[in-house]
């Protein structure tokens, strides 16, 4: 993480950083039982209640849960999403001391969003198929974009992307602004947040199911199998699977904050040819790889994988990504995890339409795709913010972060995970007497998002005005 995230000892925290260190390697982080800075709790018997320690009021249609308890001086702290902004909140608790576990369903890797899909194959079969690119203007996340540059794990996108008009009109967006992109795809970066001690453990893939305190800590389950104890936790991922999470948890205000969240559905198709694209007679920028397309419904972007990551090999087939709008993955959304074939089918036969619509092409006269493979995003752009870096409940010890809460980017979603780990830790170190000074983002209000088609770019300029979120989509998914 960037230098500025240096370790603080908070004045209740009584272990140094290598006490804490120690203390982390010799606790079993499954669980704050048998062992570690706490003797062992008894195992409660009959139904769980909550602890009399913790004092609960009516809000919201839910009881409050409201934690009297000290504030341990070795806290650990539960991060439930291993995107962007639950490892940079992880990284940012841990360069002040304070471990946690980071809970993630990946399959194949962390970083949510940030995700690669490298197809085993002879032919080596690369794509984006979730964050294209990103920009950089905030001077925390710059100094952190320089060390993936000096690590070789990033490098400046500096091939062609523009607007695509309906008919094969494109025209390049000129900018000053760098753009970046993960030298080997974008999920080695997921890797690359998480610094190289043993303040964090993750544990994946791993689907969270209920919240419950008990006894001033937070338990864990996952299908009613327990998943440890903690001081503290963090939800850094959104949608229907958030919102369940958070029903029953005792934490109406962050509960509210959620539900007023709208999201955006999006469509994406994975395609590989054998030979290049066909370049429009009508057009003299050569081969484009990557555009915004307007005036197409089935779609919003598409990039050409193989030309953005691997510039110098020629003899690769051209794997290209590309994104529907929003209004067409509002009307053809079903349960992404269970996705019909008609469906499927569908959605890749009028992509592949609106790709030569775009391409000013003849309806079919588009080489077929050897490879291809559709993904629902169910949870894509957000379309509304409260526009602050970081919600936090100091009555239940819960906070959330996520791009979601300042807008559309991976640069959005890594800041609020550093300020809400930076004010946890501020927390931990006030001991928790002085609650009410820690409250933030319960009550503001949402308000529409504006962005490209695909995200949200500071510094990249372009001819169009940016368009309402609810008509757009995202790559930066």
């Amino acid at each position: 993480m960037p230098p500025s995230l240096l370790l603080q000892h908070a004045p209740c925290a009584r272990p140094t950083a290598k006490r804490t260190a120690s203390l982390f390697s010799a606790a079993v982080l499954a669980s704050k039982d048998g062992g570690g800075a706490r003797p062992p709790r008894p195992r409660p018997r009959g139904k769980p209640r909550f602890s009399r320690q913790s004092a609960i009021r009516k809000s919201f249609q839910q009881e409050q849960v409201v934690f009297s308890t000290p504030v341990s001086p070795d806290p650990t702290v539960a991060v439930i999403g291993g995107g962007a902004s639950g490892l940079a909140c992880a990284s940012a608790l841990a360069a002040r001391g304070v471990r946690s576990v980071v809970f993630d369903t990946g399959m194949h890797g962390l970083g949510g969003r940030m995700a690669t899909r490298a197809v085993d194959d002879e032919r080596q079969l690369v794509f984006d198929h979730a964050a294209q690119f990103f920009t950089a203007s905030d001077e925390r996340f710059q100094k952190l974009v320089e060390e993936w540059v000096e690590r070789g794990l990033v490098r400046e996108w500096r091939g062609s992307i523009g607007e695509l008009e309906a008919g094969g009109h494109f025209r390049p967006i000129h900018s000053s602004t760098p753009r970046y992109i993960g030298v080997n795809g974008m999920r080695p970066l997921a890797d690359a947040m998480l610094p190289e001690n043993d303040l964090i453990k993750v544990i994946r893939p791993s689907w969270i199911s209920k919240l419950e305190p008990f006894n001033g800590l937070w338990r864990l389950f996952e299908n009613e199998k327990p998943r440890g104890q903690y001081d503290a936790i963090v939800i850094a991922h959104n949608g229907k699977c958030a919102n369940r999470l958070l029903s029953t948890s005792g934490l109406p205000q962050l509960t509210k904050q959620m539900k007023r969240l709208e999201l955006s559905s999006v469509w994406a198709l994975l395609a590989a040819f054998e030979g290049p694209f066909p370049i429009p007679h009508n057009n003299s920028y050569g081969t484009f790889e990557g555009a915004f397309v307007r005036g197409v419904d089935s779609l919003s972007w598409m990039a050409n994988n193989t030309r953005k990551l691997f510039p110098f090999e020629t003899d690769r087939p051209e794997c290209w990504t590309f994104f529907s709008t929003a209004s067409y993955g509002r009307r053809n959304k079903v349960p992404q995890e269970n996705i019909p074939n008609a469906t499927a089918e569908k959605v890749q036969r009028e992509m592949l339409g609106g790709v030569e619509l775009a391409l000013g092409l003849s309806k079919g006269s588009l080489q077929l795709p050897f490879y291809t493979r559709v993904q629902l995003w169910g949870a894509a752009l957000p379309m509304n913010t409260p526009g602050v870096p970081c919600i936090f409940d100091p009555q239940g010890r819960a906070g959330i972060c996520g791009d979601w809460l300042t807008g559309s980017s991976i640069e959005a979603a890594v800041l609020s995970g550093i300020s809400l780990g930076d004010h946890v830790a501020d927390y931990f170190a006030s001991c928790g007497e002085r609650p009410e000074e820690f409250a933030i983002g319960l009550d503001d209000s949402l308000n529409r998002v504006e962005g490209h088609d695909i995200g949200q770019f500071p510094g990249l300029d372009s001819s169009q005005k940016p368009q309402v979120a609810e008509a757009q989509l995202t790559a930066t998914i």
